[in-house]
């Protein structure tokens, strides 16, 4: 282990690590999580997908490819089409945690407003 692996969760070493943080970086997208979530109903197409989320068709297939080559979502043929999956079911248990532990929190406090003198 190196210096750069100590207090890596779980032992993780520093490329994993390395790899968990693009992955996050990657999902710090709403239109991407909103993806997954739409995937997590089951597989479909662009053209369902747009249906659902909404969004320009070029721009859902610009996350599509980019959480493909991140490994979270696969595709297939079928016809012409290409049909689009989770690929990575675990990821979606990371995002529904976060997004419980989010909603138990209490709203934030709202700071009155002050004039400036």
């Amino acid at each position: 282990m190196t210096a750069d692996d100590k207090g890596a969760p779980g032992g993780a070493p520093g490329e994993v690590l390395e790899q968990t943080a693009a992955t996050f970086g990657l999902l710090a997208s709403p239109a991407r999580l909103r993806i997954l979530q739409a995937l997590a109903q089951g597989e479909t197409n662009v053209t369902n997908l747009l249906d659902r989320i909404g969004g320009a068709p070029s721009t859902i297939s610009q996350h599509l490819a980019a959480l493909k080559r991140a490994g979270l979502v696969g595709a297939r043929r079928d016809g012409r089409r290409q049909v689009y999956f989770i690929e990575a079911p675990a990821a979606l248990t990371v995002i529904r945690l976060v997004a419980e532990q989010l909603s138990a929190r209490p709203a934030p406090a709202v700071a009155p407003h002050r004039n400036a003198p």
